[in-house]
């Protein structure tokens, strides 16, 4: 895909989401469309909103589970960018009106301490890295119309990322084994999605090596002081507005949102 192509389609997701739009799959209208293509087009998509004036504060993981990987014929996760614009703490609500079509995943965000540079880090090294964990939210929304996505659409879509909300706990992460934490979802008092850390590559340090190698090779580090979304821990639920939603991690803690 040439670059005119490729700025093209940046601009159009950039513009989707600002007006609250969906577009058609970028994969129908582009079968020629790589995964390193996509990639390209996130970078545009983000250089947009840069340009308004948000910051990179972090960087999230997708499509970290077996049956993600299945449903869109891959073999390894992927990554987008976080900004400052994204984020909410715990008990600010989200407006529903402010998404497209957002569906709400548990999750372990890890705070960085170091700078992580790969590749040949090991789980190990993200540990050596990390201030601590929380329990979060990601609210993923995608632009690309009634979630027909590709591998290819949601990477080029920033990784389906919406926004995300912090749980106020931060947790040693030595202290606890990620891989077997537990997860309940509630949505209106009901609980709706269990999980555990599992789920996310047999667990979220495994996710987080994987990140820090991937963007390594891409001479790209994560940062000190950054938010890393290490992937979902169960199904996603879709919210909209008058929903209010918790998630509870073992040994982490909870999270909550309302949308209004």
């Amino acid at each position: 895909m040439n670059a005119d192509d490729i700025e093209r389609l940046g601009d159009e997701l950039y513009l989707a989401l600002r007006d609250r739009r969906v577009v058609e799959p970028l994969t129908d209208r582009h079968p020629d469309l790589t995964i390193e293509d996509a990639y390209q087009v996130q970078r545009r998509m983000i250089a947009r909103r840069l340009q308004d004036g948000e910051r990179i504060v972090g960087k999230k993981i997708g499509v970290t589970s077996q049956a993600v990987m299945d449903m869109l014929g891959v073999r390894q996760p992927d990554f987008g960018m976080l900004t400052d614009a994204m984020v909410y703490n715990e008990g600010q609500p989200v407006g529903a009106n402010t998404l497209i079509q957002p569906k709400a995943e548990g999750e372990i965000a890890f705070l960085l301490k170091r700078d992580l540079m790969g590749p040949g880090l090991s789980a190990a090294d993200v540990l050596a890295a990390t201030e601590g964990v929380m329990a979060c939210f990601e609210i993923v929304d995608s632009r690309i119309r009634d979630w027909k996505i590709r591998i290819q659409d949601t990477v080029a879509d920033n990784a389906s990322c919406g926004v995300l909300v912090l749980g106020d706990r931060l947790v040693d992460p030595r202290r606890l084994d990620l891989g077997t934490c537990g997860m309940v979802l509630e949505k209106n008092g009901e609980v709706v999605v269990t999980g555990a850390g599992a789920a996310t590559m047999g667990s979220p340090l495994t996710a987080m090596a994987w990140l820090a190698n991937t963007l390594g090779r891409l001479g790209i580090a994560l940062k000190a002081g950054e938010i890393v979304l290490s992937g979902a821990l169960g199904a996603m639920v879709p919210v909209r507005s008058g929903d209010s939603l918790r998630v509870g991690i073992g040994g982490l803690g909870g999270c909550s949102v309302r949308f209004n």
